[in-house]
């Protein structure tokens, strides 16, 4: 089987995640059936263009791992692959429309258009246009003044289109609006490009979204107004937000790279949105794949006709499975851009802040989500803290005074400790916790609040050993006089 699919956006803004779902599916699909994989640049809507909106959306496909074989920036056969580049097309193939009566000028006004549907609404009707131009004489409307160019949507009847997920599809032909398909500036609309483009580069099949399959109709009669033969239609389900409602900002991160801001793998993140309403099958319980295992899988007749629902939780979820697998060395690569943003490590690292990024990587791997969590969690070690509060220094059923013994006590040990390791530090203290008659809990609960400011952090011993010896004993020095002063203020005159 010939498999040619296309993704095109329009560089109106950043790659919608939803959208980016959908040219998952294009891809694999491809692949899966050693076919091509084109992209095309839809940006006859002038008014909503976004400068560097394209390399914009190559960077996020190609940080996905997406690749393509024809496109803007690679070339091809069936080139210029950017609609605005193939304006003579668009206005031939809209000439030879009306040529064979599919189609005919109207020269409405704006005022009038908005004065029909003004009346429609009240009168409870459907809003489209009502054909004012539709009948007139051929040569009632000049070429050369304004005007716009109109399909001739049959009036009667159905137009039926198959579709893959859904089969045949039936439309009533009195309800499909007489579609704009040239402009009055000479750009055409998404309905006449798309069919024209998709005709012209041989595409094969036609994925997209649930939201598109409204205008299917209109393409289809467009094939057949060409004599083209038509391509297969296949309209997944729409994305939806946890609560039911289309994937917004309001749901978190909706752009590619918002979610690699965020610290998501992008191997996670193809992994979860092939998953976004397609499943592997029956009793396959299996929800993380590799590449080449998804390419293997992935079958059309899979994907559910309901609209998926986009799980932040279950994409943190599969994030951190794909955190834990990787080697602690490209992990630590992969963080470090995050603790540069951060301030938190020098550009280009330094061999003394390498020694101690080598250290917290293997600690933290577990806890992380994404890899921005790796700042909040971390910055401790290359910045100073604040003496934590007095209240927060006293261990749990301790008194203030058992406290600064303690901490007193662990200086001491601490300062006589000859190997500064996380190996080395642990045997010593749990000793000493020991010998104070006191919980581990208790002893390096106090220690963790000194030297790092937080009651919850990366496993005390490995984070001793980052933050060395000298960061470590002055912030328990500082603790020391901090919770000693609070004693000798709350004593009695």
């Amino acid at each position: 089987m010939t498999v040619r699919v296309r993704f095109a956006p329009s560089p109106t803004g950043q790659p919608h995640i939803g959208n980016i779902r959908t040219v998952v599916f294009n891809w694999l699909f491809a692949r899966q059936h050693g076919g091509q994989f084109i992209i095309r640049v839809e940006d006859t809507d002038r008014t909503r263009y976004v400068p560097d909106a394209v390399n914009v959306m190559f960077n996020s496909l190609r940080w996905l791992g997406l690749d393509w074989d024809e496109g803007p920036d690679v070339g091809g056969p069936h080139g210029p692959y950017v609609q605005s580049e193939r304006l003579p097309i668009y206005r031939e193939k809209a000439q030879e429309l009306l040529d064979k009566g599919w189609a005919y000028r109207c020269n409405c006004s704006p005022e009038r258009l908005e004065r029909v549907r003004e009346e429609q609404r009240a009168r409870g009707e459907m809003i489209m246009y009502d054909g004012h131009c539709r009948d007139l004489p051929a040569n009632a409307i000049s070429p050369d003044e304004p005007h716009v160019i109109r399909l001739k949507m049959p009036r009667e009847g159905q137009t039926q289109v198959h579709d893959m997920l859904k089969g045949e599809v039936v439309f009533e032909n009195s309800g499909i609006d007489d579609q704009v398909l040239l402009k009055s500036d000479g750009f055409p609309t998404y309905h006449l490009a798309v069919v024209v483009d998709d005709y012209l580069m041989q595409i094969t099949h036609i994925i997209r979204g649930d939201d598109w399959l409204s205008s299917a109709p209109k393409h289809v009669t467009l094939y057949r107004a060409f004599g083209w033969e038509l391509p297969e239609f296949a309209h997944v389900p729409l994305v939806l937000g946890a609560d039911g409602r289309k994937l917004g900002k309001r749901h978190g991160a909706i752009s590619v790279a918002e979610f690699e801001r965020q610290g998501y793998l992008p191997e996670a993140l193809f992994n979860f949105l092939a998953l976004v309403g397609w499943a592997p099958g029956e009793g396959v319980d299996q929800e993380v794949f590799s590449r080449e295992e998804l390419l293997q899988r992935f079958d059309m007749k899979r994907v559910n006709l309901a609209p998926a629902v986009f799980s932040y939780e279950k994409l943190d979820w599969m994030n951190g499975v794909y955190i834990r697998a990787l080697s602690p060395e490209a992990l630590m690569e992969r963080l470090i851009p995050f603790w540069q943003d951060a301030g938190l490590v020098p550009y280009p690292v330094t061999t003394e802040s390498l020694a101690q990024l080598q250290v917290m990587t293997p600690i933290v791997q577990e806890r992380l989500k994404v890899l921005k969590d790796v700042v909040p969690l971390t910055d401790f070690v290359f910045a100073d803290i604040p003496t934590p509060a007095p209240e927060a220094l006293i261990g749990p059923k301790m008194t203030a005074e058992q406290s600064l013994q303690t901490l007193e006590a662990v200086r001491s040990l601490l300062a006589g400790v000859l190997n500064w390791d996380a190996a080395s530090l642990e045997p010593p203290l749990r000793q000493l916790c020991k010998d104070l008659g006191l919980k581990a809990g208790q002893v390096l609960g106090i220690i963790r609040v000194a030297t790092s400011g937080k009651e919850v952090a990366p496993p005390l011993f490995g984070s001793l050993e980052a933050l060395g010896r000298h960061a470590t004993l002055q912030r328990l020095r500082r603790a020391e006089d901090a919770l000693a002063a609070s004693i000798q203020q709350a004593s009695p005159a």
